[in-house]
């Protein structure tokens, strides 16, 4: 890893802006690949020299200094990310997400691994599990009810009014889907719903007998919205409450005292949240994206917890837009395929969510509300 930092040395120091800098510096001295004094020098400094001296402390830190930094510029910028040609240090980002992700399965398994580095690590987190499942502040998982997850995913891609239809769409569904999988979710897919199938989706959703056996629910809905409600693609509304109603502990016990994740990708108003074009304006001015600002939609996050055992990421506070990529998909769920793959086998889910929130808020300068009560990790 140290010499692809040296081979992009030059188009780095060219191309990275401050505030990404500023990132990856605050990344790697949490990392610990920085110490607290290189991290006061580095922020002292010009752009340019800034960018000079994070990329030559970290690269003669050598090969896993290195490697963390790259993982860090790719979700950070991933356009520069892409720009640099780093492409092999994203495949061995995927390839030990899926390393991790195998380990999680084997542990769950009555499988006996053949090398001597997965027995051992199978065994480290057969301990750590073991110590999470004594825990009080930790929702009970076992071998049964990892075995039953199940997810509701519903992606509304193409409208009546074909002026409506979402670019990038395909991408955020394609992402969430393998992301839920990898976690251990068996997914319930559904595409193209008008407001009252929306509903009807949830109402069936809420009886499968599966779910007596799950030990936790993930819900993501993608689509236009406005303050309070989810489009159909007939333009009609699906009320976000909903959610809570056919998925609380009085329509459905089978998920009492259970997690209930929500992720919902919807416009929730019309007011710009940051200077971030959409649709192809010109830009205001001011903080310039790492993605192109230029390839930005509308779509208009906050994280709020609705009642027990409920907890929501709703993409942008109020009366504001968010953003999608045609090529891309969303903000949103770029920022959580990446910090979920990344970090879920080591973070509770609020601290992920937070992780969200805090790399949208320094990237793009969305607003999240965050709204945190009664749920254990």
């Amino acid at each position: 890893m140290a010499p692809e930092l040296f081979n992009v040395r030059a188009k780095f120091v060219g191309k990275v802006s401050k505030p990404v800098l500023e990132l990856l510096a605050d990344d790697l001295l949490q990392d610990r690949v920085l110490n607290d004094a290189e991290r006061e020098s580095i922020s002292e400094e010009k752009r340019r020299e800034m960018a000079c001296m994070l990329i030559d402390i970290v690269r003669k830190k050598g090969s896993k200094a290195s490697s963390k930094m790259i993982d860090h510029l790719e979700k950070n910028d991933p356009s520069l990310f892409s720009e640099l040609g780093l492409s092999g240090a994203h495949q061995m980002a995927c390839e030990h997400s899926k390393y991790v992700f195998k380990l999680f399965y084997l542990c769950f398994q009555d499988v006996h691994p053949q090398s001597d580095e997965v027995t051992t690590s199978v065994l480290t987190i057969q301990d750590f599990w073991k110590t999470k499942q004594n825990d009080p502040e930790v929702y009970p998982v076992t071998k049964d009810t990892y075995k039953n997850r199940v997810a509701l995913m519903i992606t509304n891609k193409t409208f009546l009014n074909e002026k409506m239809n979402r670019s990038g769409a395909e991408k955020d569904e394609e992402n969430m889907e393998r992301l839920l999988s990898n976690l251990g979710y068996k997914v319930e897919k559904h595409t193209n719903l008008t407001g009252k199938d929306i509903n009807e989706a949830f109402i069936s959703f809420s009886k499968q007998q599966k779910l007596k056996q799950t030990d936790s629910v993930i819900v993501v809905l993608m689509s236009h919205g406005k303050l309070g409600a989810v489009l159909g693609v007939d333009e009609y509304e699906f009320p976000v409450n909903n959610i809570y109603e056919h998925l609380g502990s009085e329509k459905c016990p089978a998920l009492l005292d259970k997690p209930k994740i929500i992720i919902i990708q919807a416009c929730r108003g019309a007011q710009k949240g940051s200077v971030l074009v959409s649709d192809g304006e010109s830009q205001a001015g001011g903080f310039q994206s790492p993605a192109a600002a230029e390839d930005l939609l509308e779509d208009s996050w906050r994280y709020v917890h609705k009642e027990k055992d409920f907890i929501s990421l709703l993409s942008c506070t109020p009366d504001t837009v968010s953003y999608r990529q045609p090529d891309d998909g969303s903000i949103l769920i770029q920022y959580i395929d990446k910090i979920f793959s990344s970090d879920a086998n080591t973070q509770h889910i609020q601290e992920l969510f937070r992780k969200v929130r805090c790399y949208n808020q320094h990237c793009f300068k969305l607003d999240i509300l965050l709204v945190i009560k009664s749920a254990r990790k």
